[in-house]
């Protein structure tokens, strides 16, 4: 695990990458990293999250700068600026129920096939995907979700990249460290190593590459 300024981490973000990036409508997203992509003007990106939150917070502000060139969401309604950009075909937009999202997310991060859900059959949600019969029961087979960078925020982490969470801004983060070949975390607060006692380490540091330094 490294520790480095924060342009330098986004200066290793290609044009047209798939990322992760935490956060429910902006709450544990790692704000600074998103800002300093639309700084440097990252393009063509695919982004896979709960949301696009809305202008001027987290995702939205990616969304703003026409930055996304596909969303993998389970909701965009609170964005009218994703609708407006989905209906001039200038966004594509992928939405996935939430629990699924969540699940097919765990699923690439824990090395699994897919994982089966009855959510979606009978619907237009079932196009296109692999149907298997669990005693007599009609199940969707969904895939697996995995990035080549996942974007996380904690609300501590130490200097070996150990990564504690505070209440709701947990949220999708611990997952989708697990999902990404890169994983890049910021911090509110970055302590010495053994502050965060074992049993409140959610992300250990063997899934950090790295660590955005607070300057």
């Amino acid at each position: 695990m490294k520790t480095i300024p924060i342009n330098d981490v986004v200066a290793m973000i290609p044009d047209g990458a798939r990322i992760m990036i935490g956060g429910f409508m902006g709450v544990g997203t790692p704000e600074r990293v998103v800002d300093e992509i639309v700084h440097q003007g990252k393009r063509d990106l695919t982004v896979i999250a709960n949301d696009t939150a809305k202008p001027g917070t987290g995702i939205g502000k990616l969304i703003t700068a026409k930055l996304v060139r596909t969303a993998i969401v389970s909701h965009i309604g609170l964005n009218p600026e994703t609708q407006q950009q989905m209906m001039a075909g200038e966004l594509t937009v992928e939405l996935v129920p939430q629990g699924t999202l969540v699940e097919r997310i765990r699923a690439g991060g824990f090395g699994l096939g897919g994982v089966l859900t009855r959510t979606g059959v009978g619907t237009v949600v079932e196009k296109g995907k692999q149907k298997i019969d669990v005693d007599g029961e009609l199940y969707l087979l969904e895939t697996p979700l995995r990035a080549d960078l996942a974007l996380v925020h904690a609300f501590l982490a130490d200097y070996l990249g150990n990564l504690s969470y505070a209440l709701t801004a947990r949220n999708f983060n611990p997952l989708i460290a697990t999902a990404a070949a890169t994983v890049i975390a910021s911090a509110e607060h970055i302590v010495p190593v053994g502050l965060i006692a074992p049993d409140h380490v959610v992300t250990p540091a063997p899934l950090v590459d790295y660590l955005v330094a607070n300057v």
